[in-house]
This record gives structure tokens, C-alpha cells and sequence, in this order.
């Protein structure tokens, strides 16, 4: 059976997988000694929130996912990575 998605709900899938393609870029500047782990997290971080229905949550996961992304980031920047 396949549901239908409205508009909203569309837009939160969309943003979620650009979340994670963003996560999984931004992993392959790491060590090679940590890759594996941290794609292994954000990889868990997506399956532990996959059955999550509350369109609040998910915004504010996202939210927080692009603020810790943000952090890594910056912290690989630092790292010259």
C-alpha cells in the first residue's frame, strides 16, 4: 500500500534527505580513521528518527542536525580538512 504524501510532508522528506546527502559529504573530509565510524552515526541518527510522524520533531531534528553539521564542519575547517 502506498501512501500519498501531502505537501508539507514532502517538503520535511525533502529537506531530511538533503540533510543527510549534506552529512555524508561533509563525512568524507574526516580522517580516514574516523570516516567509517562517523558515517556509521549519521547513519543511526537517520534510522533511530525514521519512524518519527511529528512534523514539529522533524523540524526541530533537522534544525539541530544542520547546526551540529555546521559544527563539524567548522571543526574539519580547523583541522585543515
Amino acid at each position: 500500500m502506498v501512501l500519498a504524501l501531502d505537501l508539507q510532508d514532502f517538503l520535511l522528506r525533502a529537506r531530511v534527505l538533503k540533510l543527510y546527502r549534506q552529512a555524508l559529504r561533509i563525512s568524507r573530509r574526516a580522517p580516514v580513521i574516523l570516516k567509517d565510524e562517523l558515517r556509521h552515526m549519521i547513519r543511526q541518527e537517520m534510522d533511530n528518527n525514521r519512524t518519527c510522524k511529528d512534523k514539529q520533531t522533524i523540524r526541530f531534528l533537522i534544525s539541530d542536525g544542520l547546526e551540529r553539521l555546521k559544527r563539524l564542519d567548522e571543526t574539519l575547517d580547523m583541522q585543515g580538512r
